[in-house]
């Protein structure tokens, strides 16, 4: 048997950009679980609450996760430069078009394995 750790994802976005993203494990998504967990607390506490600023720092939250999981399981960007220099899963979330980093989001959780209903925490 032969296992690849990564699979190749082709970016419906932008023509001739790849994504390399981690295929789950056992001991990969154990990983994930820990860091996840807290923000995830954090962040049903504050969406429970009634008041704007609460809100807010919810969504703040939200987006730490989202790159949370890019920088976890994002491994490599293909085919795409970002002010002149080779692109990187850090580079894309930094400063890369947001669509892109939404799109190899969107495969890291595809690869976790979260149902339409889970990928939004």
């Amino acid at each position: 048997m032969t296992y690849e750790s990564e699979r190749i994802v082709e970016s419906q976005v932008a023509a001739g950009v790849r994504f390399r993203v981690a295929r789950i494990s056992f001991g990969r998504r154990m990983e994930l679980m820990r860091e996840v967990r807290e923000l995830a607390r954090r962040k049903e506490f504050l969406e429970s609450g009634q008041d704007a600023e609460g809100r807010m720092d919810a969504a703040l939250l939200q987006g730490e996760i989202d790159r949370l999981f890019v920088r976890w399981g994002l491994r490599a960007v293909e085919g795409l430069e970002l002010d002149g220099e080779v692109a990187t899963p850090e580079s894309l979330a930094k400063t890369g078009p947001e669509n892109l980093f939404r799109e190899a989001l969107e495969a890291v959780r595809g690869e976790v394995g979260l149902a339409p209903d889970e990928r939004k925490n």
